[in-house]
């Protein structure tokens, strides 16, 4: 099992910034990918950046250039800065570690975590 508590959530003005931290625990070997995606009233979730193990990044198109993901692996976080917020920023943000190999092994390899709110006024 993994456990993934995430922090770093929000009210913040347009333009303004902030950072988000997701930490894993749990009994696990390793864990090839981490992301955080995000959930706006009414719409699906979405990916909004996720972080390989050997620190290949991808971004949705709507945050590149704002937001960047980085991973400390010692530390199993995985942090999301936020710059340059958007009203349309405005969701509730999860964390996710994806590909997980857990000691003992298990089928299951996918988490997320409980979710941070966060909201950009204009």
């Amino acid at each position: 099992q993994v456990q993934l508590v995430e922090s770093g959530g929000g009210l913040v003005q347009a333009g303004g910034s902030l950072r988000l931290s997701c930490a894993a625990s749990g009994r696990f070997f390793s864990i090839n990918a981490m992301g955080w995606y995000r959930q706006a009233p009414g719409k699906q979730r979405e990916l909004v950046a996720d972080i390989s193990s050997g620190g290949n990044t991808n971004y949705a198109d709507s945050v590149k250039g704002r937001f960047t993901i980085s991973r400390d692996n010692a530390k199993n976080t995985v942090y999301l800065q936020m710059n340059s917020l958007k009203p349309e920023d405005t969701a509730v943000y999860y964390c996710n570690a994806a590909r997980v190999v857990s000691t003992p092994p298990s089928a299951r390899d996918n988490y997320w975590g409980q979710g941070t709110q966060v909201t950009v006024s204009s």
